[in-house]
């Protein structure tokens, strides 16, 4: 495996996923910490502990990597909420609430809401995933009511759900308060 700490050996390649995976992970905190604006490729070349040559190497520009570490947040969300509402034997309701604490409640609390609001307040950075994975987490919420209680209501019980987390994320100080009520939300709408 390359390093690029050591001098004469290349930078780490686009073909080496996991060090992609843990550079675009430190940069999501990096943009989370400075804002999108005010985070530089140096900041995240050294969270990343990669130097700056072969973090350019991985991404030509800021727009590029914020780009890439914003997809990868956003498809690890929606995979897992894909596992968590298909896992069988487990009450609806149960799904639902992981499924939404993976979806919003793991951005609630000091830190993980910053992530959440770098890639909220930068939509035309993201490009069209911006709309994609919140329109395929309404659908995989819709799918999951549906199969239980039928296609008549599971739309607005969807919405209706997702528009209580997002009010919920704003108002919750904790992951915790923000589930504790989210539980009352599912329990009231999908029955």
């Amino acid at each position: 495996m390359s390093s690029p700490d050591v001098p004469g050996r290349p930078p780490p390649t686009a073909a080496d996923p996991d060090r992609r995976t843990m550079v675009l992970d430190s940069a999501m905190v990096t943009f989370a910490r400075f804002g999108y604006r005010k985070t530089s490729m140096e900041e995240v070349a050294r969270a990343a502990h990669i130097s700056r040559p072969g973090l350019y190497f991985l991404f030509s520009s800021k727009e590029t990597l914020f780009r890439a570490a914003a997809t990868q947040a956003l498809e690890r969300d929606i995979a897992t909420v894909e596992r968590v509402l298909a896992a069988p034997g487990r009450p609806l309701s149960e799904r639902l609430v992981e499924a939404f604490d993976q979806w919003a409640g793991r951005y609630i609390g000091p830190l993980a809401r910053d992530i959440a609001t770098v890639i909220e307040d930068n939509p035309g950075l993201l490009g069209e995933i911006a709309e994609t994975t919140p329109r395929r987490f309404e659908q995989l919420i819709t799918e999951a009511i549906t199969a239980e209680s039928g296609p008549a209501t599971a739309p607005r019980v969807a919405q209706t759900l997702i528009s209580t987390s997002i009010g919920l994320k704003h108002q919750a100080a904790s992951r915790e308060f923000y589930l504790q009520r989210l539980k009352v939300a599912v329990d009231l709408l999908a029955r």
